[in-house]
């Protein structure tokens, strides 16, 4: 079985993606795991494949190296777009983009045919405990203290379809983040297990994150964990609702609107294509 690939990044955030729409993936999950590993596959945060879609323009699967799927992730939502446009499954510089966290959709900034920034209209976060779902007492699980092992953060929980708790910390740049990212995520408060966004809030306009990816560990960036630290920030009377995150990967803008929601934008870089069969990776050149 030969599958074709493209391996883009965001910022650091790298995933494989394939078109699902002309060629058949069995075992997408078995696949993420062999693709996703740094030694023996491809090497990757995940596995993004691009679907048809009956109440969009494609249908974006995403699932992590450990084989189980997620529901939204922002790179790879800009990516996708980038990715459609450029392999000529569209010509549409607004595409919209069926995840299991909704319909979300993409601006693409094409100069000279080539996509130069994307824009992504992620929605508005849901706060409610039930939904997120974290198990707690309260409507809302916002600015609680939280003990990790040997220290208390402040922590809030929200979710873009897939969970995301923001802990508040002024040692970000050198935090244990295997430690204290490997037990929030696991902590039986949150049953689908939660992605972990440690923050340190710079000033009303500058964030500074990393994040421990539920199912992959820590990435050099992620799209929603920029954004779930900006709304937690603004809500908290922190930021400003435009505001630049710097990730170990990147820096990404996000900005809070009434009409869309919440928004981000950056660059989307290719990286190469190949083929890829049996744990064989062959790159075109």
């Amino acid at each position: 079985m030969k599958l074709y690939f493209t391996k883009m990044q965001a910022q650091g955030n790298d995933y494989v993606y394939m078109d699902a729409i002309h060629q058949v993936i069995e075992d997408p999950g078995r696949l993420a795991r062999e693709v996703s590993d740094r030694h023996f596959g491809i090497g990757a945060d995940g596995l993004v494949l691009i679907c048809p879609s009956d109440r969009a323009d494609f249908r974006m699967r995403i699932f992590n190296p450990d084989g189980t799927e997620a529901e939204m992730c922002g790179n790879a939502l800009r990516s996708t777009g980038k990715f459609v446009y450029m392999q000529g499954l569209t010509s549409k510089k607004e595409v919209e983009i069926e995840t299991l966290g909704g319909i979300k959709r993409v601006w693409l900034e094409v100069k000279k045919g080539k996509v130069e920034n994307i824009r992504a209209a992620i929605g508005r976060p849901e706060f409610t405990t039930e939904k997120i779902p974290v198990i707690a007492e309260g409507k809302y699980f916002l600015d609680r203290p939280l003990e990790v092992a040997d220290r208390v953060f402040r922590a809030s929980a929200l979710s873009w379809g897939n969970p995301h708790v923001v802990l508040l910390a002024e040692d970000v740049s050198t935090l244990d983040i295997k430690k204290y990212g490997s037990l929030v995520e696991h902590m039986q408060c949150f049953p689908r297990r939660t992605n972990v966004t440690f923050a340190r809030i710079l000033d009303e306009r500058h964030i500074r994150i990393r994040e421990w990816e539920r199912g992959t560990g820590e990435t050099l960036a992620c799209g929603t964990g920029c954004c779930s630290a900006a709304v937690v920030a603004n809500r908290l009377g922190l930021c400003a609702k435009s505001v630049e995150v710097w990730q170990p990967g990147g820096q990404l803008q996000v900005g809070l609107e009434e009409r869309e929601g919440v928004l981000m934008m950056g660059p989307v870089h290719f990286v190469y294509q190949g083929v890829y069969s049996e744990n064989i990776v062959a790159l075109e050149t």
